[in-house]
Formats: structure tokens, sequence, C-alpha cells
């Protein structure tokens, strides 16, 4: 899957609470997810499509339930893909403590004078 369609899955709320609760109880049934939502049980089977088509999720039938658990490589290529962007604000970041600082010694320098 491309990036574009890992994104578009993300832009969800209910999608990305879906992943948390994949990730934090591990590979669930279907059933079992939709409980979790304020939604109807279709409704919450297309958001778990939607994680499928953009390879978020891996389905696996057993029986009549279908289980999904979390596959975590298009995140980790979202991840990868984020990266320079959270340097340039790390970098921004360290730019500001040091202004900070800067500040803070040349007031403390002018109250000792």
């Amino acid at each position: 899957m491309t990036a574009d369609h890992v994104f578009t899955a993300l832009a969800s709320p209910a999608r990305r609470e879906l992943l948390r609760l994949l990730l934090d109880e591990g590979a669930q049934p279907a059933g079992r997810l939709a409980e979790r939502f304020d939604m109807s049980r279709p409704s919450v089977s297309e958001h778990l499509r939607v994680l499928r088509d953009a390879g978020l999720v891996a389905e696996t039938r057993k029986g009549r339930e279908r289980h999904y658990r979390l596959e975590a490589a298009p995140l980790m290529e979202i991840r990868d893909w984020l990266n320079p962007y959270e340097r340039f604000w790390r970098e921004r970041l360290a730019d500001l403590t040091t202004l900070l600082d800067d500040l803070e010694d040349e007031d403390v320098r002018r109250h000792d004078n």
C-alpha cells in the first residue's frame, strides 16, 4: 500500500482507536472490537476494511468470526517518512532552549549588577 492509503486510514479517529485497541489488547474478533464503539457493527467493519486495505491490520477467519491483528510495517514506513520532520523540530527546539538559556543568563547578570 502507498503512504496515501495509510494516511487516509489514519485520518479517522475511530480507525486510530481500533489500532490502539489492537496494540494494547492484541488480536481480537470484529464483534469484540465493535462492542467498544457507539456505532453500528457494519460501520466498525467498514473501518476495519479500510485499515486492512491500507495494510494496517491483518484479518483471519476462525469459523464465522473474523479476527484482526495490528500490522506495524506501514506505520514504520510512515515513521521513516516523518523522521526528517522530527529532526527539523528537534533542531528548532534546541535553538529555542539555547535562546531561553541565553536570556536567563542575561537576566541573572542584570540582577547581579
